[in-house]
């Protein structure tokens, strides 16, 4: 069983995404333990500094990241994977029993300490996503992962 961890910032807004959010975090219960951490989002306008922003959701950010836990940031330039390769790289950071916590970050993305911080860095695309949508699309990554593991018929 996966021990998981996601620290995003930002909540979800949009009922639709909550419905999704609910509907794999249920399809997941059976084959992992998955907390939340949900952190405010910085406000910000146009003329703003971005960077300071970042820094400031990243101090959030590295509060709340377990000892000891695998930690992999959700960024653009981040490695990609099919989802059978995704499947085996969980399967391989688990081996030791650790946390694995997930990070995405908020409309700016990620400051450099957190992408300093992870072991691993994963991109999800090479698209942009909102990040809203990257926390159903992770959720759904997961869920089809352990299915790929558990040999179950979802992943064709």
């Amino acid at each position: 069983m996966f021990n998981l961890h996601l620290i995003t910032v930002g909540k979800l807004k949009e009922s639709y995404w909550a419905d999704a959010e609910t509907e794999y975090l249920k399809r997941l219960k059976p084959y992992v333990k998955i907390t939340f951490t949900e952190l405010k989002e910085e406000s910000f306008r146009e003329s703003d500094d971005r960077d300071k922003i970042k820094e400031l959701e990243a101090k959030k950010i590295l509060s709340q990241i377990p000892d000891n836990s695998v930690v992999i940031a959700l960024h653009e330039y981040g490695k990609e994977y099919t989802s059978p390769m995704f499947a085996n790289f969980l399967e391989k950071q688990s081996e030791q029993g650790q946390t694995i916590t997930f990070i995405i970050g908020g409309p700016l993305g990620l400051h450099t300490s957190i992408l300093e911080k992870a072991h691993h860095q994963l991109s999800l695309s090479q698209f942009t996503f909102p990040h809203q949508m990257v926390r159903t699309i992770l959720l759904e990554q997961l869920y089809r992962a352990v299915t790929i593991l558990k040999g179950k018929m979802y992943h064709y």
